[in-house]
């Protein structure tokens, strides 16, 4: 039996098991209770209690709806967390599938201070960069468990679709304090749909103007008054398109399954339990197309087929009055067969979590301290020399304590003793205080990040031209940010100062293998001297009966050592200027229509033959969605200009790059103007 069988094996037995311990232990029909749970179990009918006395002074927060805040584990609503948590609702994740239904690239990329950063120009996969640092220290979780892994592949971010989601909850700057290393640069929480007391569900369909076509599903239902459960699933299928006819494949081809099964029960006593496993799997296909050549006159197809399948878990418990236990687990494991023209790369990815805690409160104050332990496992069955094990115990706690009325503090901290890298502390401090209609808002905090061998170029061209890795040092940040939100009616504005130093940043260097002039091999350093990230973001947002405005705009300062040692250079891929407009009229349950604009302005280019800086350039969209009883048509128009990189310079490169890479990194758009159109049918309740 292979590894993956086994451990699909192992992740159905779980799951039985924690089924039939329902059955046995809960063979009567218990009271159903709607009361919503937060990630640490704070029953919303102790918290509403506890947070209507805060709410006393404040009559704006009785017309705002109470979203208890999971990535944070203080169990506040949103409007009295002292961290900043940015929500997108439910309503916004409806117009994004409408949009991009087979995956929340563009979901999360529309947020102020996010920048969805392409890593593979032949497999068009991407991470998330939020307020200028790095893909790689943001930590992507479901439901507050890491089920794609401590350190999420670039890819899977085209792997999740928004279907299931209730809302996402995005924490930007170090958050190391509430979940380890992997959240350096901030948290992505995906927040599922809960069922409702009847069977309902939707299913979308979707075509687009490039030959790729979408199937999502999404159905809930209760099984008695204790336990619901819900079921996503998804077909998604793109051909291969070589949009601006140079033999390289622009838009990778690739045919995905993706299924997710949740459980949800309550106890008549409080507690609760939810449990969920993943399944996907994808063929992904890109590079030159058939009977086309690079610049050495030979083929170089990239493609990537990967299996995914995870399981995890969530349980609490009230234990006295104010008090909570929790405990909460959860298992990966990724399969890829690579291959980068002759070079074949076949590897496994593991991650693994096991996590409890207690938490509780007082009147002035919520708390929560816990003990977790961590697991990354990676295995290459081509390159060995590149595997690693990180087994990393950590404890951590919270403390959120209203000073006064209008003043609160939260502080944070946490310490794991990393195999590899040692004794790590990580706290954070933040600070919110509300004397009105302005809420301010400031968080300082520290973190580090375990490195690994998939720095994003790596990640694009694979191992075989990356020396054996000796002498890396973990990479440290501390972030900074000062928040001011204030509200005038139908006016909503926000104004967001932030800053962070990261010390020991893993980067790639070239070299000689043969003692030549000729760049052919690289190897991990950690850069000289610190990475400095400064910034702003600038918010506002309009209501007026069913139009909604928003504007944006985000400066970004990210500059680093220079390669000569000799002052400093921008980042690269880092826009210092780049603003947004999204207008929106809907009416529930009958229309909505909707246009944005997004401007992106002059990057600095890292090994471009053609370009040392980028060109700035806009991207315009249009979208209408007409719903009738159960059933909503919708069309979408992107990129109404027809931005597209190679109208500015090739993408192929005249030469392989040290790294194995035979094009330039992904500045712009390359897919051209694009539409979809669809047809959402909503079943039940």
């Amino acid at each position: 039996m292979s590894q993956f069988s086994l451990f699909r094996s192992t992740t159905a037995l779980i799951i039985l098991f924690f089924l039939s311990a329902i059955s046995s232990s809960h063979a009567d029909t218990f009271k159903h209770s709607d009361v919503q749970l937060n990630q640490e179990g704070h029953k919303d009918e102790h918290g509403e209690q506890k947070h209507d006395q805060r709410e006393a002074h404040d009559d704006h927060h009785d017309e705002v709806e109470k979203i208890l805040i999971q990535a944070t584990r203080s169990g506040r609503i949103a409007d009295e967390q002292p961290i900043r948590v940015e929500l997108i609702n439910r309503e916004e994740i409806e117009e994004k599938a409408a949009m991009r239904p087979g995956n929340i690239s563009m979901l999360v990329a529309e947020t102020g201070g996010v920048r969805m950063q392409t890593t593979s120009p032949a497999l068009g996969s991407a991470n998330i960069r939020l307020q200028g640092l790095y893909g790689r220290y943001t930590q992507l979780l479901a439901d507050g468990l890491p089920l794609y892994g401590n350190q999420a592949a670039s890819i899977g971010l085209l792997q999740i679709p928004p279907t299931d989601l209730g809302r996402i909850e995005i924490i930007k700057g170090s958050a190391s304090s509430l979940y380890g290393g992997s959240a350096l640069g901030g948290v992505i929480n995906l927040v599922s749909r809960q069922p409702g007391d009847e069977f309902s569900g939707e299913t979308l369909l979707n075509a687009t103007t490039r030959d790729g076509q979408d199937l999502t599903t999404y159905f809930e239902a209760p099984i008695n008054d204790s336990i619901k459960t819900s079921i996503t699933a998804g077909a998604h299928y793109q051909n291969e398109q070589d949009i601006d006819g140079d033999g390289w494949i622009d838009l990778a081809g690739y045919e995905r399954y993706t299924a997710r099964p949740r459980l949800f029960w309550e106890g008549e006593d409080g507690e609760n339990l939810y449990v969920t496993t993943g399944f996907m799997t994808e063929q992904r296909e890109g590079g030159t197309l058939e009977g086309a050549t690079v610049a050495n006159s030979e083929a170089f197809a990239q493609t990537q087929d990967s299996k995914r399948i995870d399981g995890g878990f969530v349980f609490n418990k009230p234990v006295f009055d104010t008090l909570t236990f929790n405990a909460r687990a959860s298992a990966m494991l990724q399969e890829h067969e690579h291959a980068y023209g002759n070079d074949f790369d076949d590897d496994e990815h593991e991650s693994y979590l096991a996590e409890t805690s207690l938490a509780g409160y007082t009147d002035k104050s919520d708390w929560v301290v816990g003990i977790a332990y961590q697991s990354e496992v990676f295995t290459s069955h081509t390159y060995p020399e590149f595997d690693y094990d990180y087994q990393v115990p950590g404890i951590f706690t919270q403390v959120d304590y209203e000073l006064t009325d209008i003043l609160t503090t939260s502080l944070s901290a946490r310490v794991d003793e990393h195999n590899e890298f040692g004794t790590q502390f990580s706290p954070r401090v933040s600070l919110l205080y509300r004397p009105g209609d302005i809420t301010v808002r400031g968080s300082y905090g520290q973190g580090y990040f375990a490195p690994t061998p998939f720095v994003e170029e790596i990640e694009a061209a694979g191992l075989s031209r990356l020396a054996s890795i000796e002498d890396l040092e973990e990479e440290d940040a501390e972030t900074a940010s000062l928040d001011v939100t204030y509200t005038l009616g139908n006016i909503e504005t926000s104004l967001t100062l932030f800053g962070s130093n990261v010390d020991n940043v893993t980067e790639l260097e070239a070299f000689s293998s043969n003692g030549t002039s000729e760049l052919d091999r690289v190897r991990l350093v950690n850069a000289e001297g610190e990475s400095k990230i400064r910034g702003s973001e600038f918010l506002v947002r309009y209501y007026w009966r069913d139009v909604k405005l928003t504007a944006s705009y985000l400066y970004v300062d990210a500059t680093e050592v220079s390669e000569t040692n000799e002052g400093r250079q921008e980042i690269a891929l880092t826009p210092r200027h780049s603003a947004g407009f999204v207008a929106m009229w809907e009416q529930h349950g009958s229309f909505r229509t909707g246009f944005e604009a997004y401007y992106t302005g002059v990057q600095r280019l890292n090994d471009n033959p053609y370009l040392n800086e980028s060109k700035p350039y806009w991207h315009l969209g249009l979208m209408g969605e007409i719903t009738l009883g159960r059933i909503s048509y919708f069309i979408n128009l992107e990129n109404l200009l027809n931005v597209r990189q190679t109208d500015e310079h090739p993408l192929l490169l005249p030469n392989r790059a040290a790294s194995g890479q035979w094009t330039t990194d992904i500045w712009s758009r390359n897919d051209g103007f694009i539409a979809n159109a669809g047809i959402r049918i909503k079943f039940g309740h």
